[in-house]
């Protein structure tokens, strides 16, 4: 995981509109009668140039980000329905304009030498994470982090914004006031670190966690630097997870003897941006010839080897506001090539389709798409750039091109940091006036029917006119020998949370 320009997206992405929420029972596995004990080794991706200690900095390694989440608490963490449950935070609540949200840390949390967690201590936190993480990690600004008592911490916005709890999902780490040595890793998650060697790590079970001890005596992380080196270790039996290992590895270990293949949909979006404003798919009916000349069914079941499910050209599938009633797309060659006529869009040339190898099947993608458009008479030249490369030359500029976001997210936030007119993301350079009303009016709500509606009219007009073609969800793959039980079932960073895990006899 990439903490970077593009982190704010990647690592806390949500749903709105909370005032109080207790945790979800439908966020793992927990199937069976729960035992006490054991180690858990747990293999996750990283490389050695890349080891982070610090709980604020980029975590580039999965290895150090699993460890940093099991070690420290951030303020809340996502669920399934409601998408953000409570952490270090027990209960939020916003006032009556959505501006400042009060964050009530739980009852007896300490840190692992037994010092109690004040908000002194979240408080200095954020602030550091807003000054070593930069603004992208941390949406309130610095003054605007203030204590209200020794147990609770006060965020406000300029703007009514019902996203906040979310905001702050999984990387808003507190540690000890005035730290800046990491090595010891003193925090108050459900494991402390017993010792760290070269990306590699044992944690083992804090008694006095607030949530409640975790089953595990231990979690023994070790870090791989390719996917198949992480996949043949879990199928060699030399770990009992690999985390995030992918489609290919899921392939090969379904049915296996031993071995369990946990699929959190969801995971992962793929798809294409159309540029809006001006070029050859500014007008709608060429948007929507592009979205019918595609068979998604045939792309999940290619790029994502079937283990994904198809998507309506909306963003934040896991919402569970998002818009089942749409009408699903399906492909239909004839109106595709109509809509190019009326369009008088010009089938004689070639456009440019340019794509990265950054999310798994992403260049395949672009592949098939470009197959499949050519029979509506669209002549695609895959163009592939290195992600920098990509970033620096195509990424908000170019007329077509390949998207990949995390997910477990909310429709209203891809809305506001993606397609909103203000966005500094705006990856289709999509400007509509209803749409920023409806993103306004949900950001501000002050009921959830309020919400509700508003979210759904931002979808319908995404749906009808927006610059995604969101043809299919990646479902994020793990692999667990067979007596490993309770483990995360939501897609995205949500992987991470193994505190409920345990291990059968």
């Amino acid at each position: 995981m990439v903490l970077n320009r593009r982190g704010l997206l990647r690592s806390s992405l949500g749903m709105g509109a909370l005032l109080l929420v207790a945790a979800c029972s439908d966020d793992a596995d927990t199937s069976g009668p729960a035992r006490r004990g054991g180690a858990l080794r747990v293999g996750a991706l990283g490389t050695a140039a890349r080891i982070e200690r610090d709980p604020h900095a980029n975590l580039s390694n999965d290895s150090d980000f699993l460890v940093t989440s099991l070690v420290y608490d951030a303020l809340t963490v996502p669920g399934g329905n409601p998408n953000v449950v409570p952490r270090l935070a027990s209960r939020w609540e916003p006032d009556a304009d959505r501006r400042r949200w009060s964050f009530t840390l739980a009852e007896n949390a300490t840190f692992h030498d037994g010092s109690p967690v004040t908000s002194e201590d979240v408080v200095w936190s954020l602030r550091r994470l807003r000054t070593v993480g930069g603004a992208s990690k941390m949406p309130v600004a610095v003054e605007d982090i203030t204590a209200d008592g020794p147990n609770r911490v006060v965020l406000a916005v300029p703007e009514p914004n019902t996203q906040l709890p979310l905001l702050v999902r999984l990387m808003t780490f507190t540690v000890k006031k005035d730290t800046t040595d990491f090595t010891k890793a003193v925090g108050s998650g459900p494991f402390r670190l017993e010792s760290y060697q070269g990306g590699n790590a044992r944690l083992v079970r804090n008694e006095q966690w607030h949530g409640g001890p975790p089953l595990l005596d231990a979690i023994e992380v070790t870090m791989f630097e390719s996917v198949t080196a992480l996949g043949n270790a879990v199928l060699g039996g030399q770990i009992d997870l690999a985390s995030n290992v992918g489609a290919i590895a899921g392939r090969t270990a379904e049915g296996r003897a031993g071995l369990t293949v946990v699929r959190r949909p969801n995971d992962t979006v793929v798809g294409v941006a159309m540029r809006t404003s001006d070029g050859p798919f500014a007008d709608v009916r060429v948007r929507t010839a592009i979205r019918l000349g595609v068979d998604r069914e045939a792309l999940v079941k290619q790029v994502h080897s079937g283990y994904g499910t198809v998507a309506n050209d909306v963003l934040g599938t896991a919402d569970p506001l998002y818009d089942t009633s749409l009408a699903q797309r399906t492909r239909d060659v004839e109106r595709a090539k109509a809509l190019l006529r009326e369009a008088n869009f010009d089938t004689g040339r070639s456009y440019p389709f340019v794509t990265k190898a950054e999310a798994p099947g992403e260049v395949e993608s672009a592949k098939v798409i470009a197959t499949q458009l050519a029979e509506v008479g669209v002549r695609l030249d895959v163009v592939t750039q290195e992600p920098n490369a990509f970033y620096d030359q195509t990424w908000l500029k170019a007329p077509l091109y390949t998207i990949s976001w995390g997910t477990n997210d909310s429709t209203l936030f891809f809305a506001s940091k993606l397609l909103s007119s203000g966005s500094n993301r705006n990856e289709t350079a999509f400007k509509d006036a209803a749409f920023d009303a409806a993103t306004a009016k949900a950001s501000a709500a002050q009921t959830d029917a309020e919400y509700r509606q508003a979210a759904q009219e931002l979808q319908r007009i995404e749906y009808e006119r927006g610059g995604y073609l969101v043809w299919g969800m990646a479902d994020g793959i793990d692999i667990a020998a067979s007596q490993v039980r309770g483990l995360p079932a939501l897609g995205g960073f949500a992987r991470v949370q193994l505190e409920k895990a345990w291990l059968a006899g």
